[in-house]
């Protein structure tokens, strides 16, 4: 493994969630390249796992240090045994016929399970793994973003943390855009598209401390889509999934008490890339979300900015 430097506050979050638990991290990366099954074999070689066949186009690794871990074809029409909620589901042997045809376009996606947050920086092994299987990838592919993402446990399950975490993120979003874009245009096309000005105006607002009811049905309203850089629909399902099933019935949402952190890119085709310096730029959020006199301070200055 490369040294890779690490800032001290790097992992300076809470590491103990207000239940006692450990917080997890569990993060998601995108590539294109080796088939699912080559990168989970290499994966399951390199970290003394076991390679276990789901589909024709999904692989799960267990038995690692770091957990089991996922690789598949991040396509939903090519697993459809496990994706009940499509409209159309495709024969398994279509499926399979369809997942090779769109393997040279469709990105692959590695799914960790919850890790330590501690233990985060031990993801750059399995990059590495995944780049000398022949993994690669340069933030943007044609229409769409290689996704690095982030599902982050709260230190709290319940609404002030919530909206704590969604203000803080709505007073940084435009700094973290600029520099994940790393000045790309083309990287920042494909960013997800931003929320409704209205939104931001709303939420913003130092006076806004909905209870879980009103602050789903807000969301909903105004962000209906994953499409958003901290997409809350997992966690605002993990709550209350029929009233956001209502909305979306066939979204790709998985209910989970996380926050699904999704702004960053992949760039397995650079040998210096590391996950640690895009969750550095989570814990600016994760900062300001526990500060309320900052929230509120910077909320109404930014109000009156756009108000000027």
């Amino acid at each position: 493994m490369n040294d890779i430097a690490v800032a001290p506050e790097a992992l300076s979050s809470p590491l103990i969630a207000a239940d006692g638990s450990l917080r997890c991290v569990g993060v998601e990366i995108e590539f294109l390249g080796p088939s699912a099954q080559v990168a989970a074999e290499a994966l399951a070689h390199d970290l003394d796992g076991v390679c276990e066949r789901v589909d024709p186009h999904a692989f799960k690794v267990t038995g690692t240090h770091l957990g089991d871990l996922l690789i598949e074809t991040d396509l939903r029409h090519v697993h459809p045994d496990r994706h009940p909620e499509l409209g159309l589901r495709l024969d398994r042997r279509v499926a399979a016929w369809l997942g090779t045809v769109a393997s040279p376009f469709v990105p692959r996606e590695l799914i960790t399970a919850p890790i330590p947050i501690a233990r985060l920086p031990e993801m750059d092994t399995i990059v590495q793994s995944l780049r000398a299987a022949g993994a690669y990838g340069r933030g943007a592919v044609l229409w769409d973003a290689l996704g690095l993402h982030f599902n982050v446990d709260p230190p709290s399950l319940d609404a002030a943390t919530v909206t704590a975490f969604l203000k803080a993120f709505l007073l940084v979003n435009d700094r973290l855009r600029q520099e994940i874009a790393r000045g790309s245009a083309r990287c920042a096309l494909v960013l997800p598209p931003d929320y409704p000005l209205a939104y931001k105006r709303r939420v913003l607002d130092p006076g806004y401390w909905p209870d879980l009811t009103e602050l789903t049905e807000d969301y909903l309203a105004a962000n209906p889509t994953r499409r958003r850089a901290l997409d809350l629909l997992p966690l605002l399902a993990h709550f209350d999934e029929e009233r956001v099933r209502s909305v979306l019935p066939h979204e790709k949402i998985g209910p989970r008490p996380v926050f699904h952190y999704r702004l960053p890119q992949a760039y397995l085709s650079d040998p210096a890339w590391s996950v640690m310096p895009d969750w550095e730029r989570w814990l600016s959020v994760e900062r300001l979300a526990m500060n309320p006199t900052q929230l509120a301070e910077k909320g109404q200055a930014l109000l009156d900015r756009w108000a000027a």
